[in-house]
């Protein structure tokens, strides 16, 4: 089924995942210090769209707290370093002041300079004000009652629209998601009330694409999402032989008996400290963030050669379940969206969340398993699509330049 995409907007979007880190990682030396060169490289790479967190609810919710913030990342750790700096997304050194509000304007001039269209979300609930040297941030928006976020949210949408408008960048802007991952985050559901508010912020900017995303699609049963969205925008990833490494070494839990097990333990840095003597970032942190103090640990001293020769040694067990997985999930978006009548955007994907010095996902096996999701997304008609989660600035697998150009050649060429 072909979907009328709004004729400013690139027939396909070529995505890659910015988050939040375009003002969390922008400090002296960091990826996002210098956002043109960022938009430069990335343009090298054959993207044509970012994806962020807007921070809309610290910008335009209303909130009494300053919107130039102090970056502190999760905390200098006892045994020297700081906490999650063998992490991906949480390797947040910060010690800098950033207006963000200035900061979004950077970015989307930037983002006309370089051709490029942005895909406004929040991980607000999820992530961003961890990130914060003091709480502040955190304590506005978690004073909001859970049934009243997403329409709070919407409210902020819609402010942040207008002023975009108002600065001539409404054209740069592929769709809105009120927030990332609604369904793995701190938000409540998308329930009649949050619609409504969905369908407040299209009418206020008939112009503007409206919906939130899923961070799993429950694909044995998609009539679970509601009607009232403008883009179908789901995260595809395939666990497969992570889960299964995962699951035996209890790393996404918290308070578990034991912990670390055996199993951990074997794939621990020789010098890693003891968990409790490692500690953990202050509580409020924690509470403003969906990882554990377990995942801090073993992510910041796995070994990451045994970590990578583990799952390579397991994953002909788990292939060809992962390729079938990432078949059917995305056929099924596919076809809800198509019966919905709306474009569908596969925003993050394809494995999952491994330690910063990892390479399974970045190597052949991953860039395969890539390869494969992109194929089938564009086989099945997706509007945009990541080449992989890990393909931007603040992680190792931007260093491959040439498969990001090959595959993006593909994605925009289909």
């Amino acid at each position: 089924m072909t979907h009328v995409i709004p004729s400013h907007l690139p027939e396909r979007l070529a995505i890659t995942l910015w988050d939040f880190s375009w003002y969390t990682r922008a400090g002296a030396a960091e990826p996002f210090e210098d956002i043109d060169r960022a938009f430069a490289e990335a343009a090298e790479r054959g993207y044509n769209t970012v994806r962020i967190c807007a921070a809309p609810m610290l910008l335009f919710g209303g909130l009494d707290v300053p919107t130039t913030v102090r970056i502190g990342g999760l905390g200098p750790a006892p045994a020297g370093g700081y906490y999650g700096q063998r992490t991906r997304w949480y390797d947040v050194v910060g010690g800098y002041e950033i207006d963000v509000l200035a900061r979004l304007l950077e970015l989307f001039a930037a983002a006309r300079r370089h051709g490029f269209v942005v895909i406004l979300a929040s991980w607000e609930y999820q992530q961003s004000a961890s990130f914060a040297a003091d709480p502040a941030w955190w304590r506005a928006i978690d004073a909001i009652p859970v049934g009243e976020r997403l329409p709070r949210l919407a409210a902020a949408a819609d402010a942040m629209l207008r002023f975009l408008d108002d600065h001539d960048f409404a054209d740069l802007i592929a769709f809105t998601e009120l927030h990332n991952e609604i369904d793995f985050s701190l938000v409540g559901g998308l329930d009649a009330a949050a619609l409504e508010a969905i369908q407040a912020v299209r009418d206020a900017h008939p112009g503007q694409l409206v919906t939130a995303s899923w961070g799993k699609p429950p694909h044995l049963d998609m009539a679970q999402i509601p009607a009232g969205i403008d883009v179908a925008q789901f995260h595809i990833y395939s666990y497969g032989v992570l889960d299964a490494l995962q699951s035996l070494i209890d790393l996404r839990a918290h308070g578990s008996d034991g912990f670390p097990n055996a199993m951990l333990q074997s794939l621990l840095l020789p010098d890693a400290p003891g968990f409790a003597e490692y500690g953990m970032p202050e509580p409020w942190k924690l509470e403003a963030t969906v990882i554990t103090d377990q995942m801090i640990y073993g992510y910041d001293w796995i070994d990451t050669d045994r970590w990578d020769l583990w799952l390579y040694e397991n994953y002909a067990l788990h292939r060809e379940a992962m390729q079938r997985e990432i078949e059917s999930r995305l056929a099924a978006v596919a076809a809800w969206a198509d019966r919905a009548g709306m474009p569908h955007v596969i925003g993050e994907g394809w494995i999952g969340y491994t330690p910063l010095g990892g390479q399974f996902e970045e190597g052949p096996v991953g860039r395969s398993l890539a390869e494969h999701g992109i194929r089938t997304a564009l086989e099945n008609g997706a509007w945009g699509m990541v080449l992989c989660s890990n393909a931007a600035p603040h992680h190792p697998m931007w260093a491959d330049v040439a498969w990001q150009k090959r595959l993006n050649a593909v994605v925009l060429g289909h």
